[in-house]
């Protein structure tokens, strides 16, 4: 499924992060778009997190060769060692501006409970042609952590008014820095791109153009999502 000699590139997302981009990243990635279109009532909205849009969790056929793939080539590069957990998604950003629930128009962190001495990876496999959909977002919080945590706690009570007075920006997805956070680096989209990343860096789809976004798997912005629990490498 997934290529056996990939391109590995290295790449600085700022604050002393980096992210890994493969590109071809799957032998035959139009088959998982197929499917992903054969079978699109398996998409549905998950409310158990905050991702803006459907999702199809998928079985170990995609799964397991997933969690191989990173075992052979990211794990020890992202400061991991023994799999602990994982799991995948097929997903595709939805909503437009006006639709996002307060913590929908942040950048986020993936961090599934980890202990410290865990570290959670993450990857997003970009299954669409049209590189305007959007890539991966990477940002730094402009204040302390503890802060910037209260605060995240605070928003996602608010509503979508209160929020919008209280930051100063009209609803949308965050692609630039504000009084919060800084941008400080961009993955672009490519069509069977993967990138893979460290999942407590605070991150976001980079979507500049919600119109393009669709719930139609074969034009939509369809990526493949992993998360992967490790033991942390010793330092």
């Amino acid at each position: 499924m997934f290529n056996p000699r990939p391109r590995i590139e290295r790449v600085d997302v700022g604050g002393g992060f980096h992210a890994w981009i493969v590109d071809d990243a799957l032998q035959d990635p139009q088959a998982l778009r197929q499917r992903a279109v054969a079978e699109s009532h398996r998409f549905e909205m998950a409310p158990h997190n905050a991702y803006p849009g459907l999702e199809w969790r998928m079985a170990a056929d995609v799964a397991s060769p997933l969690a191989d793939f990173f075992l052979l080539h990211l794990r020890s590069a992202l400061g991991g060692r023994r799999t602990q957990g994982m799991t995948s998604r097929l997903s595709l950003a939805t909503l437009q501006p006006h639709e996002l629930s307060p913590l929908q128009r942040l950048c986020h962190r993936d961090r599934f409970g980890a202990t410290p001495g865990q570290m959670v990876a993450a990857c997003t496999l970009y299954l669409f042609d049209d590189p305007a959909l959007g890539g991966t977002s990477f940002f730094m919080p402009r204040r302390p952590l503890d802060a910037i945590n209260a605060d995240i706690r605070r928003w996602h009570t608010m509503d979508a008014d209160a929020f919008t007075q209280e930051i100063g920006s009209p609803p949308g997805y965050l692609v630039n820095s504000n009084a919060q956070f800084e941008l400080t680096g961009v993955v672009p989209a490519a069509f069977n791109r993967a990138v893979f990343y460290d999942g407590t860096q605070f991150h976001s789809s980079h979507i500049t153009q919600p119109g393009l976004l669709s719930a139609d798997p074969a034009r939509g912005r369809l990526t493949l999502n992993g998360f992967f629990i490790c033991r942390r490498a010793a330092a």
